[in-house]
């Protein structure tokens, strides 16, 4: 006899035993949103720095002095101004119009807040977006979409500038699991976690959350999670264990599964700003 999942809707797409057209369409909708609402998040983000820069040609243009940082390129993207030149029917004049490009993963600005030996940093994805640090003083830098190679970008140019933290908080692996290279994910890991130890005396590595994205991804996150939770003290790296934290607790992820809810993210602060506390 054949069943209808209408109420069922954990069930994935590739599940055997689905049936039922509709509910396989439901599924795939919801799907299909949950993708939807992570760019738009990452999409916010990038907004928030094209209206900055554009407040700060606006304040240019009017002759008032400006003083800003400008964002350091990395590999990923060029940031550079390019000139275009816009020809018109009829004059021989030209006009020059100024496009600029964002890159969304540059490094930290020169913020009034940042102090650069006394503060912690915490650098990772957008599963620190909301992460919030009073105690000790803790510099978050989100970086949307971002693997550990442009974590590992953004902390080069960072070391370029001289920068020490008192502790430094890494966290990646939820975008890098999506490639299929356990390996080069590891070793990219590695790598990262080597540079800021030369920036910090204390590395942490931040753990994976158990991403209800999926049995693949799950899985792929959970030996992840495994060999990091070995690697990490046998190399001197701290690490924090978010799995057991997060594990069988649904309502501590957004609807794409992925991503830490308003709670989720109070718990992953209380993680952190603990091992900053305790890690030496």
């Amino acid at each position: 006899m054949h069943l209808c999942h209408m109420y069922s809707l954990s069930i994935s797409v590739g599940d055997e035993g689905f049936t039922c057209d509709k509910c396989r369409e439901i599924v795939r909708l919801t799907e299909k949103i949950s993708e939807l609402e992570t760019r738009i998040q990452t999409l916010i983000e990038d907004s928030k720095n094209v209206r900055a820069l554009d407040t700060a040609l606006d304040a240019s243009s009017s002759g008032s002095p400006v003083h800003c940082s400008v964002p350091v390129t990395v590999p990923l993207q060029q940031g550079n101004w390019v000139t275009v030149r816009r020809h018109s029917r009829g004059s021989k004049h030209h006009s020059s119009v100024p496009i600029k490009t964002l890159n969304r993963f540059s490094p930290l600005s020169d913020a009034p807040t940042e102090k650069p030996g006394e503060s912690a940093l915490v650098i990772g994805d957008s599963i620190v977006r909301n992460v919030k640090i009073e105690t000790p003083a803790t510099i978050v830098q989100c970086l949307p979409g971002a693997r550990a190679p442009d974590i590992l970008a953004n902390l080069k140019v960072l070391a370029n500038a001289k920068r020490k933290y008192s502790k430094i908080v890494i966290h990646a692996g939820a975008n890098d699991v999506r490639l299929r290279q356990s390996e080069i994910t590891k070793n990219k890991i590695k790598e990262v976690c080597e540079l800021a130890s030369m920036m910090s005396d204390t590395v942490i590595c931040s753990g994976p959350l158990p991403a209800y994205h999926g049995d693949e991804m799950h899985s792929r996150l959970s030996s992840l999670n495994g060999w990091m939770s070995k690697w990490c003290p046998q190399n001197n790296i701290g690490f924090i264990d978010n799995w057991t934290s997060f594990c069988g607790r649904p309502d501590l992820l957004k609807r794409d599964g992925l991503h830490p809810s308003w709670g989720g993210a109070a718990l992953l602060s209380r993680n952190m700003a603990h091992s900053l506390r305790v890690c030496t």
